[in-house]
């Protein structure tokens, strides 16, 4: 049986630019194609575990404005719960402004609107409806104090909490020690631990200062390299399936909604994680962010 996936995060419209290269600081590029996508950390991880099968309930805020509606019909086609989507009638809502390079990376400044104003409260409202066990999946494009506040609540009411520490910042150790698991990409694993990853080694000495700080999990994604598994039970590296990248952009954010939903049906970790770099390497071969998520169908689920 399926747990329900709660997925707190920031929904966001995507403005993207396609162009041959990056504008360095102070340059003018031409670009081509330009395109609007729903976007935003945490609605793209719910549209990824949503897709691949999860029972998926978002947590969020959005502005009485026409992204905001739109993002609204974007989760119910996607079969989302939107009962804790909340309209912020303040704050706009999100967007976020991306460069797509002829190598499929990107460069991306987002303006938050009315995700700063998630709440603690707004938060709690949602996790104490949760009857049972679930999966709590959350970034870090809303308040801190909002994050730090679900992921300790999270755990005393008995839930596995999982941190994707997207854009990263400082959090309360304490807190950190609540966490099932962490999903730290390389740049943000240095940023979390001062270790450089230049290498496997340095990939699994930061794991292992992270599991130390008493999570019981530790997943850095090394994108096509795939991503470094340090727990109690394992310490590998999972390989990714070899694809040619068009745009990255929610490749991460596909990794982590499809590592909830295997955990939510009890895959072992090291399944669950072989599972999420299968999603996120069909993703980064697709245009666009919640657009590129992969079905059910197109994964092939690991044995167990």
């Amino acid at each position: 049986m399926h747990k329900p996936i709660y997925v707190i995060g920031s929904a966001n419209t995507d403005m993207v630019v396609m162009t041959k290269k990056l504008p360095m600081p102070g340059e003018t590029v031409i670009g081509g194609t330009f395109f609007m996508n729903p976007g935003g950390k945490g609605a793209n991880q719910a549209v990824a575990a949503s897709r691949l099968g999860g029972q998926v309930s978002f947590v969020g805020k959005i502005g009485s404005d026409l992204f905001g509606e739109q993002m609204l019909q974007q989760f119910q086609r996607e079969k989302i719960n939107t009962t804790f989507v909340l309209q912020d009638h303040e704050h706009p809502s999100g967007i976020a402004l991306i460069g797509v390079d002829a190598h499929g990376e990107n460069t991306i400044i987002v303006a938050p609107g009315s995700n700063r104003h998630l709440s603690v409260e707004d938060v709690r409202t949602a996790l104490t409806s949760i009857r049972e066990p679930a999966i709590i999946l959350i970034q870090l494009e809303i308040p801190i104090e909002t994050v730090e506040f679900a992921i300790t609540y999270g755990k005393q009411i008995g839930c596995d909490v999982i941190l994707n520490p997207a854009p990263v910042q400082p959090i309360d150790g304490k807190v950190m020690g609540h966490l099932y698991l962490i999903t730290p990409n390389e740049s943000e694993a240095e940023m979390l631990t001062g270790i450089p990853i230049t290498n496997l080694s340095a990939a699994e000495q930061a794991a292992t200062h992270l599991f130390q700080s008493g999570i019981k999990n530790v997943v850095i994604t090394l994108g096509a390299k795939g991503a470094y598994l340090y727990s109690a039970s394992f310490n590998k590296l999972i390989l990714a399936p070899a694809v040619t990248a068009v745009d990255t952009t929610a490749g991460g954010d596909c990794f982590n909604g499809a590592l909830a939903v295997a955990l939510a049906s009890d895959l072992a970790i090291d399944k669950a994680v072989e599972f999420a770099c299968t999603a996120a390497s069909i993703s980064v071969t697709r245009m666009g962010a919640q657009s590129s998520m992969p079905y059910k169908h197109e994964v092939s689920t690991p044995s167990r």
